[in-house]
């Protein structure tokens, strides 16, 4: 293990991340709100740690092996989760205590978007904007925005793009240098999410909440400006809601498809590919079918006035499926069957290499193919089946090891379910909080509908624990544990 190289490679990203406090800092004196001293402390902070880290082994060169680049990332997410937390801790308001501050840092750089902070519509404005940047922040991943540079300073990065990337297949490049691929990725994150920006803008948000939503719009993340998240423009008279409602359920949706398909398109302006994957059918199809069952389901419960049935349902399917997690009405007062039905989709979550989070779509697609296999194999004993995604075959190996992490999945998820019921909390409001912080997803049912502040500090912990478990999906942070890893 190189350790002089990885406290190097923390080093850097740390005083790189260090300089995201700077446009909060500016939004601050532009308000005028008061929150500027935190911002500056937390750069201090951050950049003095990160440039301590790096000092001592500035002049250490070597190429970083695999292992070290679980331990790179595991230590990147846990450290910046904590040094994300300084604003929130610094600043006079929200006045909330040191385990809601991490809380809240790392729902916001994992994405999950599940909060510890109310009256949001009372403060700062800066602080605001620095919740939504976080979320853009940590959809993309700070470590492969990070590789763009790394490269530059001698600093070896396809095992950071390895441990960092999602999906079943992480070993696949959109191009032959992984600076390249990680510039691709950034550049393609960057467009989507000015044009949803500028979307919001001409549907009549504010230059302020335009730019806030897009960053957690794009990212997946699902944090608002507003307590009442996306209901807030679609009950106010003063915003076309439904028209804000169907740009965020377009570029949700587009946020959820693999962002390789995306550069394809961009780099060869054409559409045809994304109707070649079968990742991006499977999901296209499945949310097209949910949202159909779930506007059905509120139809008959005569949840809405049927006007606006459709938009609802399609929107909170969109919304918690892909888990983003944006709300545009009281879900505890939906029938409970839909309730559950919506929280039962973010186990599917989006597709491989976007920036959404639960299982994702192609994990399922080889495990439910894997599922017939054997089924086939119970009538025919002899037949040699393969696994086909497309017309692609799929190793064995790859198959074995999405197996591997279905089990692996589930024991995590009723091993936390029963740490919260251990700790107090009632089983549907452990259920929702497991579910909704493991993908990635952030609001949940019982207690945590709309606030994670009023369970115990402990079960905040637990769930920071799980957050990070997805965001990571579970083995490169699992693998930490294993004796072995640590072995010469």
């Amino acid at each position: 293990m190189n350790y002089g190289v990885i406290l190097k490679v923390l080093g850097i990203l740390l005083m790189l991340f260090s300089t995201s406090y700077l446009i909060p800092l500016v939004v601050s004196l532009f308000h005028q709100d008061g929150s500027s001293a935190a911002f500056v402390y937390s750069l201090i902070i951050t950049l003095t740690l990160g440039a301590c880290l790096w000092i001592p082994f500035s002049q250490r060169h070597s190429e970083l092996r695999s292992r070290d680049g679980f331990l790179i990332t595991v230590l990147f997410w846990v450290v910046l989760g904590i040094i994300g937390s300084l604003p929130f801790i610094l600043s006079e308001e929200p006045h909330i205590s040191v385990t809601d501050s991490i809380f809240e840092s790392i729902s916001g750089l994992t994405t999950t978007g599940a909060t510890v902070i109310g009256h949001l519509d009372e403060l700062p404005e800066s602080i605001l904007f620095y919740r939504q940047m976080l979320q853009w922040l940590g959809g993309i991943g700070i470590v492969v925005i990070a590789l763009a540079i790394l490269p530059m300073l001698g600093i070896g990065g396809m095992q950071l793009y390895r441990a960092e990337v999602p999906g079943p297949v992480k070993d696949a490049k959109l191009t032959p240098r992984i600076g390249e691929t990680a510039k691709a990725l950034f550049y393609v994150y960057l467009v989507l999410t000015i044009a949803c920006a500028i979307a919001y803008k001409l549907a009549g948000m504010t230059s302020f909440d335009a730019i806030g939503h897009s960053f957690s719009t794009v990212s997946i993340g699902g944090f608002s400006t507003h307590d009442a998240s996306m209901g807030y423009f679609l009950n106010s008279p003063d915003y076309n809601g439904n028209l804000i409602l169907s740009i965020c359920i377009f570029f949700t949706v587009v946020s959820g498809l693999n962002f390789g398909l995306h550069y394809v398109a961009l780099y060869r302006l054409t559409l045809r590919h994304y109707l070649k994957d079968s990742e991006a059918k499977v999901y296209l199809l499945l949310l097209g079918a949910s949202a159909i069952f779930v506007t059905i389901g509120l139809l008959i419960a005569n949840q809405f006035e049927t006007s606006a049935t459709l938009l609802q349902g399609v929107f909170h399917t969109v919304s918690i499926m892909t888990t983003a997690g944006f709300t545009a009405s009281d879900l505890s007062t939906w029938p409970e069957h839909i309730s559950f039905f919506l929280l039962f989709l973010s186990f599917f979550g989006a597709c491989a290499a976007s920036t959404g989070g639960g299982i994702k779509i192609g994990r399922m697609i080889i495990l439910a193919k894997q599922t017939l296999r054997e089924i086939t194999r119970l009538i025919h004993p002899s037949a040699v089946v393969p696994i086909k995604v497309g017309k692609r075959p799929v190793d064995a190996r790859i198959a074995d090891a999405i197996w591997g992490f279905f089990g692996a999945y589930l024991i995590v998820f009723y091993a936390t379910v029963l740490v919260l019921l251990a700790s107090g909390l009632d089983y549907v409001t452990a259920w929702s909080a497991v579910a909704a912080t493991l993908n990635n997803l952030g609001p949940g049912l019982g207690e945590v509908t709309y606030s994670y502040a009023s369970i115990p500090d402990f079960s905040k912990w637990v769930l920071c624990f799980s957050m990070i478990l997805g965001r990571l999906e579970l083995f490169t942070l699992i693998v930490l544990f294993v004796p072995m890893f640590w072995q010469k």
